[in-house]
């Protein structure tokens, strides 16, 4: 019987696997109560393990002899012990029944006895530490433990003696176990109630049981193919590729997929980072994580690296192999025969037991040789120090120091190669490593790492250090007291003092860095655990350790880390701190290179480059930037510049656009390939088109002279980029017939206005003088004013052009040719001549005159391209051919084909974009004539004013040009012309505003009486919107009262009271300027005079004109009416003029009359409110804000009206 028991033995005690160190007292106490309860059975009755009773303790009995003594908690039966119909049935306890269903490896019955354990609250340790082990459910196969496997002696176990049960924990064919998010102890079943989480639990055990046995099938399906595909072609088969290259068979899966991890392997440790991550996705049927993914009985051979050195140092022939498991002793053997227990019963051969004792063996071998070899470095660091202090002491004899380096040289050599060498070596290889350390006197020949001792340099090297390099060890002598001690005992009182070298910091405190490397690493070590605890404010400070850290750390990893704390080191940086950090970057990038700049700093970039903080963003938009001239030419004008650009499509923050636009700019001052030039272009216009005006200026003061200046090296700027922008114009102008998009248009046009500069670089660069151009004696100055004023430096000339001192000489040839041997063979010259003004003066005569923003733009535009190209070029070539297209002259006057060019915007953006360039007398009588003439033509052929009123809007803006305009209008005012003098009068309302009144004064104010006194009415009404116009914007008392008397004169003198036009020109007027009038002027003047024109209007008995006139009154009432009026006032002009117009309007026009009875009844109510409130007259705070709320709600209201009746009769409707 006892030889059936699971792990049984002839010897000894068995041992529990199931049961833990710290679970021996509880197996005591079990083991007293069972020999206190005992264990019948009774013959021929079976166990019933449902019944209550059965699992009761009863009286004791004995044990038999067979029984386990090791196993207090086992039973067991005899055949003597079961006989005996009249005993009482046996009673087992539960956790002798727990033991055996173990034992027998019936785990479900055993999960199901611990479950209603549970359930019932009382649970059994046993039970309770086997299942939350998640080990003893790593089987290979589905063999119990307790039986001997095929193949091992002995059908108790292989433990023979020991009798100890296998373990699941042997090295040797032992599948990787597969993590588990949570493992059965985790189901603590009692305390989930019966709402479903339960079952749900349980269903997620089962389901991570199913997973690894999947895993494990999946691993065992894999060794079958390799081993299938090892041996698919027998090895005396296999061709010799070194002697026949050309009939290579092709290549396997197996290898295919070996060559892959090794390439890929030695792609990360170059830091070839970006190409790895592009091979794994080409191969992403493969896990470049796990070797085991190869192939699970496949060695891992050594890295490319070595296999390149190895390269044919070793001849693969037959009789060269040699088994490395048959040199194990048989006393080895013998030694590891308890381990024998471990090894799992797939292993059916002597031959599969050596190899996993002997894997075992030697990894323990590798263990005891890495503590042995940090001891030696200890040593070898002593040797050094005393090497050091006799180096000192006797500096007389250096050949004691000569004859030991070399050999230090050595072996650190040495050692530093067999640790970069791969951990497939022989046992042979492994026992002469440990002799060879073993027999080495002082341990002179121990592995130590170069970065640890300055002997590791060469001895050319060391000479040529500084000697701050090298650091010096001095040995230090401490007194020893003359006490008798034992080295114990000071120990032991040693220890009391508090000293901590067991933590983290404590071992970085208690070694102290003794070479460069070691400060290197010893910094990458702790920064990552400093930079969390300095203040947020203070982070900045970090930067210079951060970064030289980063540079000469040796470990590729450690630098990663450290360059990720760089760009992560504060929250949200600052402008200041973002300044730092890019300081930081560019200083890493010179000195490191281009490919550690790619494959170190650009990753950090890539990362963030979604960052949910705007500042984070704008780092990485001001890196790509700031970095581009230490990168590789291929990643500037491939991923750096998708990046920009996808940050610029997407990124809703305006500052990181902006700072994208600008490190674009610096990108396409680096980018050397010209297939992304159409790329660039759409940058350029998606850029232009920003909402933000940041994003626009950014452009126009970095991107676009950029991009120029590329385009000017690619030969595009007149071919491509001018011509472009030139026809996308043209298209707007003739799509915006009805409704011209003048956003888009002023983009394109700033955009060819910011190309002006590169423009002209292009022509002197390009120019037959160029290469005459040499800077030898005094070169001339450039004038102040030669040119407007750049946006940016990238759009100055001399910037363009190299020097102020170049652009000097080039101007003096320029001037020069221009004028003395004009422009033959001057290429790019001729292109702006003969096709960029054409085009340009064609696309100004299809512009809306009426458009002032267009107008400005464009005579903006103009006026840059003449002060760039200079006054010689203005003159020569840029006025003719104005001239030419205008032809002003009076024989034109009839021809609709002579006048219809000067109806057009060509006039004003000829007269304030090409004349007002050059402001000398002659300029200024040129463009005074030219104004005459244009007003006269367009006078004596009844065209519209259109032109010239945007001319003189244009110009008016500008103080400079005041005198000049009343110079023009005066030759109106006293030509012989009526039409001229009519045209010269409405001319002077355009002129008076931002005007002086001195000026107004001494010049328009003559003018304007002399005009109405005109023989001509048509004059004299002219003059009348610039009578109220100085009424508007003059407050000088003495003009005003001459302004005020020429109007009275107009309305009160009886040869004007038939004037129909004359009235409706004043009505017009005093609405217009009314509101913005001088109070005093608007009370005793304006209202008062309405008054009388509503009164004479309700006699008019041709009813067109007494309703033109009641329009005009009700436009002009419904201004007036916005104004502060007094009470008085109101009474007694304002209501009776708003009752008068309501008579007219009930006849002529009734939706108006229901808007008058609305403002009458406000009014009204108004003037109520003022009585009841204010008795004594003045009006208090509430009445004020009544008349505010009320002026509001009109202004509302005027602002809806239309032309319909029905809507102008519901306005003044009072909400109900």
């Amino acid at each position: 019987m006892a030889a059936m028991a699971p792990g049984g033995g002839g010897s000894g005690g068995g041992v529990n696997p199931f049961l833990s160190d710290s679970d021996e007292d509880d197996d005591e106490v079990a083991a007293t109560e069972e020999r206190r309860a005992g264990l019948r059975l009774g013959a021929g009755v079976g166990l019933d393990p449902g019944s209550a009773g059965s699992l009761s303790p009863q009286d004791p009995v004995a044990l038999g002899s067979s029984a386990r003594p090791g196993l207090p908690v086992e039973v067991a039966a005899t055949p003597a012990t079961l006989g005996g119909s009249g005993e009482t049935p046996a009673r087992l306890s539960i956790d002798a029944i727990a033991a055996q269903l173990l034992r027998d490896q019936y785990l479900l019955t055993a999960l199901e006895l611990h479950t209603e354990l549970l359930e019932s609250g009382r649970e059994l340790p046993r039970l309770r530490d086997y299942f939350s082990n998640p080990g003893n459910f790593e089987r290979q196969s589905g063999t119990p433990p307790g039986m001997g496997a095929p193949g091992i002696p002995g059908a108790s176990g292989v433990g023979g003696s020991g009798g100890r049960e296998p373990s699941t924990t042997s090295g040797g064919g032992q599948l990787n176990r597969a993590g588990s998010i949570s493992t059965l102890d985790s189901l603590d079943f009692a305390r989930y109630s019966d709402d479903g989480n339960r079952e749900t639990d349980e269903r997620v055990a089962v389901l991570e049981f199913e997973l690894r046995k999947a895993k494990e099938t999946i691993q065992a399906l894999r060794a079958n193919l390799t081993k299938a595909a090892e041996h698919e072609v027998p090895l005396q088969e296999r061709k010799n590729y070194k002697s026949s290259p050309e009939i290579q068979e092709p290549i396997k899966p197996l290898e295919k997929r070996a060559l892959n991890f090794l390439v890929n392997e030695f792609l990360l440790k170059n830091n070839y980072k970006l190409t790895s991550i592009t091979f794994s996705d080409e191969n992403d049927d493969q896990d470049f994580e796990l070797w085991d993914d190869v192939g699970l009985n496949i060695p891992k051979p050594p890295d490319l690296l070595q296999l390149y050195r190895d390269f044919g140092n070793h001849q693969v022939t037959g009789k060269d192999l040699v088994d490395v498991a048959s040199g194990v002793d048989e006393d080895e053997l013998e030694a590891l025969t308890p381990i024998l227990g471990n090894i799992p019963p797939t292993l059916d051969t002597p031959q599969a037991i050596e190899n996993s004792l002997l894997v075992q063996k030697l990894e323990d071998k590798i263990s005891l040789l890495n503590n042995e070899k940090w001891s030696l470095m200890e040593q070898i660091r002593r040797l050094e120090s005393e090497m050091d202090i006799l180096k000192t002491e006797h500096f007389t004899t250096p050949a004691v120091g000569d004859s030991v380096q070399p050999s230090l040289i050595q072996s650190s050599q040495k050692d530093s190669e067999d640790s970069r060498r791969s951990p497939n070596v022989n046992s042979s290889d492994q026992e002469k490593n440990k002799n060879g350390h073993l027999e080495t006197p002082g341990g002179a020949d121990s592995s130590i790492p170069k970065e640890n001792s300055t002997c590791s340099f060469p001895r050319k090297e060391r000479e040529e250090m500084p000697p701050s390099s090298i650091p010096s060890k001095t040995m230090v002598h401490f007194d020893q007291p003359n006490r008798k001690l034992s080295p114990a005992f000071h120990q032991a009182l040693l220890s009391f003092c508090r000293m901590s070298a067991d933590s983290r910091l404590g071992s970085e405190v208690s070694r102290i860095a003794d070479s460069e490397k070691s400060v290197m690493l010893m910094l990458g070590r702790c920064l990552p655990h400093i930079v969390p605890n300095v203040l947020l404010a203070k982070r900045e400070e970090l930067i210079p350790l951060i970064l030289c850290t980063a540079c000469l750390h040796p470990e590729p990893k450690e630098r990663d880390q450290l360059l990720h704390i760089l760009f992560n080191l504060i929250k949200r940086p600052d402008d200041e701190q973002r300044q730092m950090i890019l300081t930081g970057c560019v200083a890493f990038a010179r000195h490191v290179g281009p490919t550690r700049v790619e494959a170190e700093l650009l990753p950090q970039c890539w990362e963030q480059i979604n960052h949910k903080y705007p500042e984070r963003r704008l780092l990485v938009a001001e890196s790509c930037g700031a970095l581009a001239p230490y990168l590789p030419k291929e990643i500037r004008s491939s991923l750096v510049l998708s990046m920009l650009q996808q940050m610029l499509m997407e990124d809703k923050a305006d500052l990181v656009r902006e700072a994208v636009i600008k490190s674009l700019g610096v990108i396409m001052g680096y980018i050397d390939d010209p297939d992304k030039y159409q790329q660039g272009f759409e940058l350029l216009l998606s850029a232009l088109g920003d909402p933000s005006e940041r994003v626009v200026s950014a452009t126009h003061q970095v991107f676009l002279p950029a991009y120029a200046a590329w385009t000017t090296e690619l030969g595009n700027l007149q071919s491509h980029l001018i011509p472009t922008l030139l026809n996308k114009i043209e298209k707007l102008l003739k799509e915006g017939e009805h409704g011209l998009d003048e956003h888009k248009l002023h983009m394109y046009l700033s955009a060819l206005q910011s190309l002006i500069p590169s423009l002209f670089a292009l022509v002197l660069l390009n120019a037959p003088f160029s290469s005459k151009a040499k800077l030898h004696g005094e070169v001339p100055q450039i004038e102040v004013t030669r040119f407007p004023r750049p946006m940016s430096p990238l759009q100055d000339v001399s910037t363009i052009i190299g020097s102020r001192e170049q652009l000097a000489v080039l101007l003096q040839l320029y001037d020069y040719q221009l004028e003395h041997e004009g422009t033959t063979g001057w290429e790019s010259l001729l292109w702006v001549v003969n096709q960029l003004l054409p085009q340009l003066i064609e696309i100004v005569g299809k512009i809306n005159v009426t458009s002032t923003a267009c107008v400005h733009e464009f005579s903006r535009f103009f006026w840059r391209l003449c002060r760039t190209f200079g006054k010689i070029f203005t003159n020569t070539k840029v006025k003719p051919q104005f001239q030419e297209i205008l032809r002003l002259s009076e024989e034109n006057i009839d021809s609709s084909s002579g006048n219809g060019v000067l109806t057009k915007a060509t006039v004003p953006i000829y007269a304030t974009g090409v004349l007002t360039c050059y402001i000398q007398e002659e300029d200024r009588k040129l463009l005074v004539g030219f104004l005459e003439d244009v007003m006269t033509l367009l006078s004596l052929s009844h065209a519209p004013l259109d032109s010239l009123k945007a001319s003189f809007v244009e110009l008016g803006a500008n103080p400079a040009y005041h005198e000049l305009l009343l110079t023009v209008l005066w030759y109106g005012v006293v030509h012989t012309s009526a039409l001229v003098r009519c045209t010269a009068a409405r001319m002077f309302e355009l002129t008076l505003r931002g005007m002086s009144e001195a000026l107004v004064d001494k010049r328009v104010a003559p003018a304007l009486v002399t005009l109405s006194g005109d023989p001509e009415f048509s004059v004299r009404i002219a003059t009348i919107p610039a009578f109220g116009t100085i009424m508007e914007t003059v407050i000088q008392r003495e003009l005003l009262e001459r302004v005020k008397m020429q109007l009275a004169s107009f309305l009160e003198d009886p040869q004007y009271q038939d004037q129909h036009s004359l009235h409706t020109e004043v009505i017009r007027t005093f609405g217009r300027v009314g509101p913005n009038a001088e109070p005093r002027f608007r009370d005793e003047f304006v209202i008062p005079h309405l008054h009388k024109l509503a009164l004479v209007n309700n006699l008019q008995i041709v009813d067109s004109k007494r309703l033109d006139i009641a329009i005009h009154l009700f436009e002009a009432y419904s201004a007036l009416s916005c104004c502060f009026i007094s009470e008085d006032l109101m009474v007694n002009h304002f209501l009776p003029g708003l009752r008068c117009l309501r008579t007219d309007m009930e006849h002529l026009s009734p939706e108006h009359e229901v808007i008058l009875s609305s403002m009458i009844k406000e009014c009204e109510q108004k003037v109520e409110n003022k009585t009841v409130q204010e008795p004594q007259g003045s009006m208090s705070i509430a009445a004020s804000l009544v008349s505010e709320d009320t002026k509001t709600k009109f202004l509302n209201k005027m602002g809806q009206l239309t032309t319909s009746g029905a809507m102008l009769a519901n306005v003044f409707q009072r909400k109900k």
